[in-house]
């Protein structure tokens, strides 16, 4: 006889339900004590942001038509999470705010590889030998530095090098140890002649297995190609060195290291800094004169002045902005005088002008100042644009301007 005809496969099927209905039934209480157990002794230690007025009332109300059991544990648990008001915020808000500079900072590294490699990129693809100062190893980027300072210099500026060696930019083993202890890399900048491997370029190396203090580029020197070489010195010094500043100073002006160390170091917590001698010059549309714009046209009427931007003798930017040049230095427009380029290209930026007239002081006022305990960081004279004569007077300025032989020893950044 089957199991339809004796009427037990209803019966079966019931069993079966209740039986599996039990087993889930302890399996939940279970589950809900062990979540209960697990998590309870955690409470203690959280600390968790609430309105003050959220009443135990509304708690429950959360929790209405769960297990007594689950819930109650559940309710137990949020309960003792809100009465526990945080202890520490400050700590919390402090560990928030340097995760994110973490992060800002890895992005930041990132974005500089990235444009160095697009660098070496651009080299392979146009056929051009790759710079030896981008085949260096990682291990120069991990290292942090308060700042770069680049000379630019010309081919034919051998004795205002010299007199700048001579003065205040140190050499040998004294600069090395400047930039291991204090963070400050200094190089004269300068790019390629036109004839590749030339005299020029082969001067050049020789002047550098003497001194060891040039920084070459990827760039053919000449003097209506200053916007392009500024470009291309912070794109490769942001490659090479990781610095809270990269800075940019004529090869004819006096610098007192300590001072503008000192200086940028104030600003180190600031976002996107351009600093300098802040300026707004006419812009010039008659052909022939000297800093003639041909792009006038796009500044107004004609006798209208330029946007504020820093004076080409010396400026400084933050290594994000930096950053910024050195990832879009392809589509980044020149226009004849560097320093307007540079102020163009953070126009439409949340940049910090920072207008420090101690940056660009004369010659003939920077030694009262000094005396006054209000060093300048940079000398020189504005009728040359530079120091006059720089070469036979470099070392004059320096005695009466200089910050003292013992600045850079004592000094901490």
């Amino acid at each position: 006889m089957g199991w339809k005809s004796k009427g037990l496969e209803p019966n079966s099927k019931s069993f079966v339900t209740k039986k599996w209905t039990l087993l889930l039934c302890i399996g939940c209480f279970c589950a809900g004590m062990l979540f209960c157990d697990r998590i309870w002794p955690e409470a203690e230690d959280k600390v968790v942001s609430r309105e003050p007025g959220f009443k135990d009332e509304r708690l429950k109300l959360i929790f209405r038509g769960l297990r007594s059991d689950t819930s109650e544990c559940l309710f137990r648990y949020l309960k003792n999470d809100v009465q526990h008001e945080p202890k520490n915020i400050l700590g919390e808000v402090s560990k928030t705010h340097n995760a994110i500079q973490t992060l800002e900072k890895t992005i930041s590294n990132l974005e500089m590889e990235l444009a160095a490699a697009r660098a070496m990129q651009e080299s392979i693809i146009n056929g051009s030998p790759i710079s030896d100062d981008l085949k260096i190893p990682e291990t120069v980027v991990k290292r942090k530095y308060l700042m770069v300072v680049g000379i630019n210099t010309a081919f034919s500026s051998r004795k205002r090098r010299d007199s700048v060696r001579a003065t205040w930019m140190l050499q040998g083993e004294e600069r090395k140890k400047l930039e291991e202890e204090k963070g400050i890399v200094m190089r004269f900048v300068i790019g390629h002649s036109a004839t590749s491997g030339g005299i020029l370029d082969r001067a050049i190396e020789a002047e550098d297995r003497k001194h060891g203090d040039f920084l070459r580029l990827e760039h053919v020197e000449g003097y209506l190609e200053l916007s392009a070489k500024t470009k291309t010195y912070f794109a490769t010094a942001a490659a090479l060195w990781d610095a809270d500043f990269y800075v940019k100073v004529d090869d004819d002006v006096h610098v007192n290291i300590a001072t503008l160390g000192a200086t940028l170091a104030s600003h180190r917590s600031k976002p996107r800094v351009y600093i300098g001698c802040m300026k707004s010059g006419p812009v010039l549309a008659q052909k022939g004169v000297r800093y003639h714009e041909p792009e006038y046209w796009k500044f107004g009427e004609e006798g209208n002045k330029y946007f504020r931007h820093a004076t080409g003798q010396l400026y400084a930017i933050s290594r994000d902005l930096a950053s910024y040049i050195s990832i879009n230095q392809h589509v980044l427009h020149k226009y004849a005088n560097e320093d307007v380029s540079l102020g163009a290209w953070f126009i439409g930026l949340d940049v910090d002008h920072i207008d420090d007239r101690r940056l660009c002081c004369g010659t003939t006022d920077c030694e009262w100042k000094a005396q006054a305990g209000n060093i300048c960081v940079a000398s020189f004279d504005w009728t040359c644009s530079g120091i006059c004569r720089s070469v036979e007077r470099m070392k004059d300025v320096h005695r009466r301007c200089g910050e003292g032989k013992n600045a850079l020893g004592t000094a901490t950044f």
